[in-house]
């Protein structure tokens, strides 16, 4: 696994729109912008303490498609999807590890890391190198990245 870094139009669009979801109490969790078959897509994540509704997504749609419109980062047509980062979202950003920092995640290994293909742990840190989780006897432990296939948030549903 690799922490994500933002094409040139990805990052553009972020920095435009983190300001405008700020203000409006909103996280700006992700930016993509995608090619699929003929069409190109940019889809933008949202996430609040609340959690996000669909009337998130519509209220947050108008204000950023005429941000992009009048800004006009990216010269050819797309279609705009403004949508929730999920409940099991994943984290591939420094920001994301920081912000879920005490939440349960589960880690899927590229290969068996100690008898496991996955586990679930709580999130106790993150770095360049690795995710840092507490273990079931209440230590921690630390996995590369490199052995690292995926980390998502974890939720139980009861």
């Amino acid at each position: 696994m690799k922490l994500k870094k933002f094409g040139g139009t990805e990052q553009k669009v972020y920095d435009m729109v983190k300001p405008l979801t700020d203000s409006m109490g909103y996280y700006l969790w992700d930016v993509c912008y995608v090619k699929e078959g003929a069409a190109w897509y940019l889809r933008i994540f949202i996430d609040c303490d609340e959690g996000i509704s669909i009337q998130d997504c519509e209220r947050v749609t108008d204000p950023v498609n005429r941000l992009l419109d009048e800004k006009d980062p990216i010269p050819r047509s797309y279609t705009l999807e403004i949508g929730s980062a999920g409940l099991e979202r994943e984290l591939l950003k420094e920001d994301h590890f920081k912000v879920c920092m005490g939440d349960k995640v589960r880690i899927r290994f590229i290969r068996a890391v100690d008898g496991e293909k996955e586990i679930g742990a709580v999130l106790k840190g993150a770095d360049k190198n690795g995710v840092t989780v507490e273990t079931e006897d209440g230590g921690e432990k630390t996995y590369a990245f490199s052995d690292i296939a995926f980390v998502k948030l974890w939720f139980e549903f009861e």
